[in-house]
């Protein structure tokens, strides 16, 4: 209670630096704080395709497109603007963004995405400095999550470059209480890249933490689809599942569908995965110039209900055989979703009988509770029942997900 006492006093008193009646603002409680992502968000960020190369209109391009592809209709509902948004602190220590790439302003920005029925975000940092360089927000927590809530934030990745041998979870925990404080309801996405176990302390601080290094479709020049690609993400997150639910999400890192060299069933693979860990689905690719096949994709509402289904379930590997793996998610009304990961380089001929015997786990998985119809959520089509044999070819770095329904 001091502490929370303590850091609101400090708001306090940056209000009426500022000139503003500290009755204007009404602190978020923590519940309601705590219930802003009960699905994992769904949205966009810059930094996968842009990098530093952002712009006000940039950005409006993105809002746009998000309405007009259907990503929106399909859930996607955030537009964030990763690092380098950000040059300098004016004489009273406020963030000022770039003059020259942004000539209208983040509050113009933000009422522009907002105008299309979108979210907005941002983009700081735990350290001194950003990991581009740019001002962070160490020492100004307060004050940055006051101008946030002005400029009409919704969103906030918090990285942890600079960091200058600080406390994660102290860390993480200021600008919580300051978002809190700033009355604004903003989503907080710990970005610290798994190096201090964020899924055991997060929950509470932020709405989803990140449980991986950055992924990189393509590293120097040269495609990877293992090494710090994909399948690093997926096995990152994989034992992670007890710590995902309803506003605390496990954050297997941005996708990369429509960026570098994927081949078309490695886009589903990495898009299928993210869906059964419940994992946020921000893309990353140019909104603005997506072929047929990205878009598909990323709309495909019914592997989408798999991610945002609202008993908030992170998906089990239950059977590792090498290069093959299933995975299983409990969802909503007894149903299953089930994942057949094919990681090699050769077919896999499937044949799969759901009643060899009864799936018991922790986290619900029983495949003979019910009789279910088994859907290809691919294909948009029932392929048989769980007590018909399930045939299949799975290709090289494909997979074959489909959903049990309750008959």
């Amino acid at each position: 209670m001091k502490r929370k006492t303590t850091l609101l006093a400090g708001l306090f008193l940056l209000m009426l630096a500022a000139g503003t009646a500290a009755a204007q603002v009404k602190p978020l409680t923590d519940s309601l704080y705590e219930a802003l992502a009960p699905t994992p968000p769904m949205g966009w960020n810059s930094w996968n395709k842009f990098g530093c190369n952002v712009s006000e209109e940039l950005i409006k391009g993105v809002a746009d497109a998000m309405v007009e592809s259907g990503l929106k209709d399909a859930g996607y509902e955030y537009v964030v603007i990763d690092d380098c948004w950000q040059v300098s602190r004016d004489e009273n220590g406020n963030i000022v963004c770039d003059p020259e790439r942004f000539p209208s302003g983040m509050k113009a920005l933000a009422d522009y995405v907002h105008s299309k029925g979108l979210k907005f975000g941002l983009y700081s940092c735990a350290g001194s400095y950003t990991c581009q360089g740019r001002p962070g927000s160490k020492g100004h927590q307060f004050q940055d999550a006051l101008q946030y809530a002005r400029w009409g934030v919704d969103y906030l990745k918090y990285d942890w470059c600079s960091s200058d041998g600080q406390n994660a979870r102290a860390a993480y925990q200021t600008m919580s209480e300051a978002i809190k404080a700033a009355g604004r309801p903003i989503v907080l996405s710990i970005c610290e890249w798994g190096e201090n176990e964020p899924w055991r302390w997060g929950e509470g601080i932020g709405h989803l933490w990140r449980v991986t290094p950055d992924i990189r479709a393509v590293y120097n020049g040269v495609f990877d689809w293992g090494g710090v690609g994909v399948l690093q993400c997926i096995d990152a997150d994989a034992d992670l599942y007890p710590y995902a639910g309803p506003g605390h999400w496990n954050d297997a890192e941005m996708l990369e569908v429509g960026n570098g060299e994927m081949t078309l069933d490695e886009q589903i693979t990495h898009f299928s995965m993210w869906c059964m860990l419940a994992a946020p689905l921000m893309c990353g690719n140019d909104l603005r110039n997506m072929d047929r096949q990205t878009k598909e994709i990323l709309t495909n509402k019914e592997v989408i209900a798999v991610n945002q289904d609202r008993l908030g379930r992170q998906a089990i590997r239950f059977m590792d055989m090498g290069e093959r793996e299933i995975w299983a998610k409990p969802l909503a009304d007894g149903e299953i979703a089930v994942c057949f990961m094919n990681r090699g380089e050769t077919p896999w001929k499937l044949s799969y009988n759901w009643l060899d015997q009864t799936m018991y786990f922790a986290r619900d998985v029983n495949f003979r509770k019910y009789e279910y119809t088994v859907r290809d959520l691919w294909k948009h089509k029932d392929i048989c029942t769980s007590k018909d044999r399930l045939e299949a070819t799975i290709a090289p770095h494909g997979v074959l997900m489909v959903r049990l329904r309750v008959r």
